[in-house]
């Protein structure tokens, strides 16, 4: 059967861009302090939730809400099942718009609004593409079900929910990520190194205390700021000409003023994602290392020493004797997202590790443990999200890769990435679009958008790939 999949689309464009805009036009940001057992994550959550499985009956869907937590639309017949998995809830907006953040308003050829690219702009295509799959009548032998999301954007018990009361598809796509075809993405690890206090210790003597230094909030993001608060008997200028110098050399912005009697310093470096330290510097580290280099007490200087000896300009764990990389996913990667000292209670570190499909975590693990407590080290709140892959042979792989070469008339290249998407909460599952190759990453920020014909595009092609898995 021959299917214009474009043409469908247009057809429909209006109603795509009235209900779409009615979606974004929802305050569905996470909102606990007002929760109810109705609305758990916040009325406007619940509302974005309720007006989809809403739409989804009106247009002839089998809805279904799993406890205000989730929710799914399907139709179709057969044992086999088709996921398309989505989320309605977003970040908060933030500042420094020039539109209403929840107006979806159409100008330039863009749609603008929170969500508009991150998730609602694609959830509303890929429901689309459903509806028009739905209204040609096209003979499936699978089911085909939309899973709605409600927490992607913090901790995802939405589909953590989901799918201890609902069935796993068999396969299946998140429309949540970039065009063309995420078949795999690496595991992510976070977790604390705690310093261990020694109390036998006779070294406690020094010329300068550190009272507290910290940087960084996030796992997963590189510090851009980083502070320490010095008392020190002399040699004030001295030390302030040192870090001065070493700022300097290092090539990045740092600060100094007295305060209550103690000197305080500041380091301001570049964020970047924690996927890859390298992208960014490291404030937290470029001030540790500064710190290593004056005369401290027994145990500032160990935690000084460890953080700068393993980590600084250092972000393939070589040191830690974890490195290591696969053909799949590329370098193993730690990213020092939290840094934090005082002398009371000693230091802590917030690791971000992410690490390819083939690296063995457990054994790693024991490594690592045996090498950070020979530092007085150990690991703490430790949590693992497992690497995700689907084999480039797989049907879904090589079905998805065609419909977009056929749609777009471009390669579709298969991507690995170092960022955790919705579709590792699918066992047999990819990222499938909607930001098309070249065009900028405007989620989480100000007058976000997405283009009108990338909207209409990604219909088409996801109601081709839904045809061509489904039927």
């Amino acid at each position: 059967m021959q299917i214009n999949w474009m043409e469908e689309v247009d057809k429909r464009k209006e109603g795509l861009f009235s209900d779409l805009q009615k979606l974004l036009q929802i305050k569905s940001v996470l909102d606990e302090e007002n929760a109810t057992e109705a609305a758990p994550l916040g009325k406007g959550v619940k509302e974005a939730l309720q007006y989809l499985l809403d739409l989804g009956e009106k247009d002839g869907f089998i809805p279904k809400n799993v406890d205000h937590l989730a929710g799914h639309l399907e139709f179709g017949e057969g044992d086999d099942l088709l996921g398309i998995l989505c989320h309605v809830d977003v970040v908060p907006e933030g500042d420094g718009w020039s539109v209403d953040p929840f107006g979806g308003e159409i100008k330039d050829g863009k749609i603008y609004a929170r969500g508009a690219i991150d998730d609602k702009g694609p959830t509303m295509a890929a429901y689309y593409a459903m509806k028009i799959v739905k209204e040609l009548g096209v003979p499936l032998n699978k089911r085909v079900r939309m899973i709605i999301g409600t927490d992607e954007e913090s901790d995802w018990r939405c589909v953590e929910h989901y799918f201890k009361k609902e069935e796993m598809p068999t396969m299946g796509f998140a429309p949540d990520a970039d065009f063309p075809i995420i078949y795999a993405e690496k595991g992510i690890a976070d977790y604390d190194l705690v310093q261990q206090r020694k109390t036998d210790s006779t070294d406690e003597t020094s010329s300068i205390t550190v009272q507290s230094f910290q940087s960084g909030r996030r796992y997963n993001m590189v510090p851009d700021y980083a502070i320490a608060k010095l008392v020190m008997e002399e040699d004030h200028t001295r030390w302030i000409q040192k870090f001065q110098s070493f700022t300097e050399q290092e090539g990045v912005e740092g600060n100094y003023y007295v305060e209550n009697g103690a000197l305080v310093l500041e380091i301001k470096g570049v964020s970047a994602h924690g996927m890859e330290p390298k992208n960014g510097k490291n404030a937290g580290l470029f001030l540790a290392a500064f710190l290593n280099r004056l005369p401290l007490d027994h145990t500032a200087k160990n935690f000084f020493a460890f953080t700068t000896d393993y980590f600084y300009k250092e972000s393939r764990g070589n040191y830690l004797g974890v490195n290591f990389r696969d053909d799949i996913t590329g370098d193993l990667t730690i990213n020092v997202g939290k840094l934090e000292y005082n002398e009371k209670a000693g230091g802590r570190l917030g690791l971000n590790m992410r690490y390819p499909v083939t690296f063995d975590l457990e054994t790693a693990k024991e490594k690592l443990e045996e090498i950070v407590s020979e530092k007085d080290f150990v690991i703490e709140n430790f949590s693992n999200s497992k690497p995700h892959h689907v084999s480039k042979d797989d049907v879904l792989v090589q079905t998805l890769k065609k419909v977009y070469e056929e749609q777009t008339g471009e390669e579709g290249e298969l991507l690995s990435i170092g960022g955790g998407t919705y579709a590792r909460s699918l066992e047999a599952g990819v990222a499938f679009g909607a930001l098309f190759p070249g065009r900028e990453d405007i989620a989480h920020q100000k007058d976000e958008y997405m283009y009108v014909e990338d909207l209409l595009k990604a219909t088409a092609i996801y109601a081709q790939a839904i045809y061509e898995l489904a039927k």
